[in-house]
């Protein structure tokens, strides 16, 4: 029996977030807990990348590999066993490693274990994505607050209004517990871990829950809607019965702009902080930097429930939706688009869509990145040779067919499910004989570069992954052969 857990049928995971309001004291015991998780953290980098250099610096005396210092495992049991026999002794944990859980060390070495897999994984061309680089130590000004609990007593107190974890306490809730009280009371829910984290100025616990979730049936399980999101509109739905809707972009950034200049630049008067000599904010700095960064957590507060409110929407109404794979990391870099892009949540629409399908068992499709949706006719299926993004309307050149650029796409991403199952060479089916492009500079592939201290692919001071790692592929292709994605 292998120790993986495994959700039982008829569950998911799922997080049930709330906003804290601890004392003062209790608000240093998390400041606490979050700064040993960095410290465990900061060891473990240290101790496993000693052994590196140490190995690299032997290497140009002319010892041979066998008589090398031996590489120091990097996996979870390996750094726990370590810390626990160094943390009484070592001048960095002796003194105050009593006054924590023993999960706050636990996560930064949970941490630190992931971070060495994802460099290792990446280095042998094993993980998706870009390259991952060598892990490194986090510094105490920029480390995100945050710290995981896993065992002790974790629950949600029958008032409804307190959560108590273990070593912090009984700690208050800004807002009611009572949706997961409910399932927890009821046997329909279990809670697996704790999380807190320090974010937009406040204390968060995120509880990981198992919880029985039913399958609901959709309004319309046989319709399938193809979505096309955009700056102008946030999203235009065209279903399968040919109705074209238009989610209109709130631009909850673009509404603060002006308050934002405001007090940007009040906070760009005061007596800042400045790391370079030491200066510390004056009080008048930090209170305008409280009410600057309000504003920005207000912003963040109201795009996070528009988008869950309209992708709630979108899955409770159709089976099927089919979405494009955006190259957003790309579109982040035009300097005209930025903030737009930033400020719609491409990303985490899809994301959205994604899990929130699973829990209804309806599929989502994500169609190729190089698909031309809109460039492609929605009526007869002819191809533009191109199509500027200045151009708003879309005018066929082999029918009438004249329409809204961004309605033409959507419903091409919606034909995409009929071409997939039907095998008609419509709106780029995976059977129909691939024809040359037009226009061949709008397919782009990823360039490998080299590494920045070596010239080459290496870890920290040039040294190599040990022999069972050392095995690495080339760049990885994108994968341009299959036009449709199955989540």
């Amino acid at each position: 029996m292998s120790g993986k857990f495994r959700v039982r049928p008829g569950c998911v995971v799922q997080a049930y977030k709330f906003a804290l309001d601890p004392n003062a004291g209790q608000e240093r015991a998390l400041h606490s807990h979050c700064g040993a998780a960095r410290a465990a953290y900061n060891w473990a980098v240290s101790w496993v990348t000693a052994s590196w250099w140490q190995r690299k610096t032997e290497a140009t005396y002319g010892i041979g590999e066998e008589e090398l210092t031996p590489w120091r495992p990097w996996s979870l049991p390996s750094l726990r066993k370590e810390f626990n026999r160094v943390k009484s002794t070592e001048a960095r944990f002796a003194d105050w490693w009593q006054e924590n859980s023993k999960e706050a060390y636990n996560t930064g070495l949970a941490n630190a274990a992931a971070a060495f897999d994802n460099y290792a994984k990446a280095k042998q061309g094993k993980r998706k994505g870009c390259r991952v680089g060598v892990p490194r130590r986090k510094p105490k000004r920029k480390a995100r607050l945050a710290c995981r609990f896993t065992t002790g007593t974790i629950r949600v107190e029958a008032d409804g209004r307190h959560v108590t974890l273990p070593r912090l306490g009984t700690i208050r809730t800004h807002e009611p517990t009572v949706k997961l009280l409910d399932r927890i009371q009821a046997g329909t829910a279990r809670i697996l871990s704790a999380t807190v984290r320090h974010e937009r100025g406040r204390w968060f616990v995120s509880l990981q829950v198992e919880t029985a979730r039913e399958i609901t049936r959709v309004a319309r399980p046989d319709a399938v809607v193809g979505i096309d999101l955009g700056v102008k509109h946030l999203a235009v739905l065209a279903d399968s019965s040919g109705e074209i809707r238009y989610e209109p972009n709130p631009k909850h950034l673009d509404g603060t702009l002006k308050l934002l200049r405001f007090h940007s630049r009040r906070v760009s008067r005061r007596q800042g902080p400045d790391r370079r000599t030491g200066q510390k904010p004056s009080k008048r700095w930090e209170k305008a930097n409280r009410e600057r960064n309000k504003l920005h957590h207000r912003v963040a507060n109201l795009r996070t429930d528009a988008l869950h409110k309209l992708t709630t929407r979108v899955r409770a109404e159709y089976g099927t939706v089919v979405v494009e794979d955006l190259n957003v990391a790309g579109m982040l870099r035009n300097k005209r688009l930025a903030r737009h892009v930033a400020d719609a949540g491409f990303g985490e629409i899809r994301r959205q869509l994604t899990y929130k399908g699973q829990w209804n068992a309806c599929p989502t499709i994500v169609a190729n990145r190089w698909y031309p949706s809109s460039k492609t006719c929605s009526n007869c299926g002819a191809t533009k040779a191109k199509l500027p993004l200045h151009v708003r309307v879309f005018d066929c050149d082999e029918c009438p067919l004249v329409m809204d650029r961004d309605a033409n796409a959507a419903r091409n991403l919606a034909a995409l499910t009929a071409a997939r199952t039907t095998g008609t060479g419509v709106a780029g089916d995976q059977d129909t004989p691939r024809v040359s492009k037009p226009r061949g500079a709008d397919r782009k592939t990823r360039r490998q570069r080299p590494d920045r201290n070596t010239g080459r692919g290496g870890r920290a001071g040039g040294a190599s992954l040990p022999h069972q790692r050392q095995k690495e592929t080339g760049d990885r292709r994108q994968d341009t052969e299959a036009p449709l994605a199955l989540w």
